[in-house]
């Protein structure tokens, strides 16, 4: 057999790479739930080490920028190369100044320039960390992100006009409880849904209880899903309508509550809490486990098996312990508490 010069030195830089890729061990998707008490910060890190990080948590005097980059830096990372801004809240928000001093951003994207003046602050924090660095993302959109698919299935208060994922008729949708609209940063986040092999992970992050039907009726648009972020932190009164939680029929839900806010706690300008919230995950259809960020301490009654919680106290010294999960291309992902190492094994339908 005749092999050009060319060849060969494509053969050699495949063997190379190839080499390279099995020494370095990573050949993961790793997914950290990093634990800003109530707020929302999502990393991921891909088989070739590209870093997506979802939403930055709150102000509060850097404490979640410091916990952000801690677990950036445990994960092998010096920059983040893509950004997503969901919503601009300050438990979203709010520490991208701090945390723009600690770890240089390649890409940022968001939904748009609307907001409300009570949320003008959080927009300017994000376009003063993105600044010239940013893109407008709309339903239908991927986002880059080496080996993983990322799709925008909502942005803007828009959605996905065809199914994706395998998704189809929802026979829920006819006795589905419906609740009014709420105000724009709830229905305007940009929600994604990210593909890895068979493995599958949705996160919404705070999109209401209306969206998320629109989103799932008449037609379930985001199929069946591995992994679900819990709507809201948990407070399920205003998110996780069964008729959307029950159609996606996730294995797996990680809520990422602080001990008073999220799951078991009401939503902001709920009457009362509902303590029903973990109940409510617990009925959906083929659910294994729930992973919690935190003790949810409104109703202590109402929470996953003290193994799968990765923070149990509401002190100033809480060690903001994470929640990650590795998932290997053959659709097995091991989910892991940074507070105790207790570990658990899957395998994505």
């Amino acid at each position: 057999m005749v092999r050009t010069l060319a060849g060969i030195v494509a053969i050699a830089l495949l063997s190379a790479g190839l080499a390279a890729f099995q020494t370095t061990g990573a050949r993961t998707l790793d997914i950290y739930w990093i634990d800003v008490e109530g707020g929302a910060a999502t990393l991921l890190v891909s088989p070739s080490g590209e870093s997506l990080l979802y939403d930055a948590g709150w102000e509060n005097d850097g404490r979640d920028a410091n916990r952000i980059a801690a677990a950036a830096r445990q994960a092998g990372l010096t920059k983040i190369d893509h950004f997503v801004m969901s919503h601009y809240h300050a438990d979203h928000a709010g520490s991208l100044p701090a945390l723009a001093k600690l770890m240089t951003f390649g890409h940022c994207y968001d939904r748009g320039d609307f907001v409300e003046p009570m949320n003008r602050k959080w927009y300017d924090n994000y376009l003063g960390s993105c600044a010239g660095k940013r893109t407008i993302v709309k339903p239908g959109d991927t986002i880059p992100f080496a080996g993983v698919r990322v799709d925008v299935v909502a942005s803007d208060g828009q959605l996905i006009a065809k199914p994706i994922n395998g998704g189809g008729a929802n026979p829920l949708c006819a006795a589905a409880e419906h609740q009014p609209h709420e105000g724009p940063e709830n229905e305007r986040m940009v929600s994604a849904l990210f593909t890895f092999g068979r493995f599958t992970f949705l996160d919404l992050a705070d999109l209401n209880w209306e969206k998320e039907l629109e989103l799932a009726c008449p037609v379930n648009k985001v199929g069946h899903v591995t992994l679900w972020q819990a709507g809201r932190h948990g407070a399920l009164d205003g998110a996780g309508a069964p008729g959307f939680l029950y159609a996606i029929k996730p294995q797996i839900v990680v809520v990422n509550n602080g001990p008073r806010k999220g799951l078991a706690s009401p939503s902001p300008g709920a009457q009362k809490a509902m303590t029903a919230h973990y109940e409510r995950i617990m009925k959906s259809p083929g659910i294994e486990d729930v992973w919690q960020v935190h003790l949810a301490l409104f109703d202590k009654d109402h929470n996953t098996k003290p193994d799968m919680i990765a923070n149990v106290e509401e002190t100033a010294d809480c060690k903001g312990n994470w929640i990650k999960a590795s998932v290997r291309p053959d659709g097995t992902f091991t989910i892991t508490n940074g507070r105790n190492g207790f570990s658990k094994s899957y395998r994505a339908h």
